[in-house]
């Protein structure tokens, strides 16, 4: 399980991205977000084991103050939950900057952002 844990003192929202071989849209990659975290309070944003993904993930989380924990790795997302493979899109969807995270041979891990 992969838990994204809020350290601020201000609401998150946050995405989380991982390794799906065939993904029903073809690709090999599922994203899914928004959750909303409030601060001191943690969500389960992947419930799998993560060494059996055998691969680095994905996030992207900003905050109701303008903090962005981004990097890299773009991705399209949209502005409302979703629960999407890679390749799907639609036309509210912008770009956001991923970090990448290798978990290992953990089975689970909590990320806490902080500012």
């Amino acid at each position: 399980m992969f838990r994204i844990a809020n350290g601020t003192p201000t609401t998150i929202w946050a995405m989380f991205e991982w390794h799906r071989p065939n993904c029903p849209d073809g690709g090999n990659w599922e994203k899914k977000g928004w959750w909303m975290i409030p601060p001191g309070q943690s969500k389960i944003v992947y419930g799998g084991d993560l060494a059996q993904l055998q691969a680095c993930s994905y996030y992207y989380a900003h905050s109701a103050n303008g903090t962005q924990w981004s990097g890299p790795f773009r991705e399209l997302v949209p502005s409302t939950a979703f629960d999407w493979c890679s390749s799907t899109s639609s036309t509210d969807a912008r770009w956001v900057g991923m970090r990448e995270i290798c978990t290992g041979n953990f089975n689970n891990y909590t990320l806490t952002l902080t500012p």
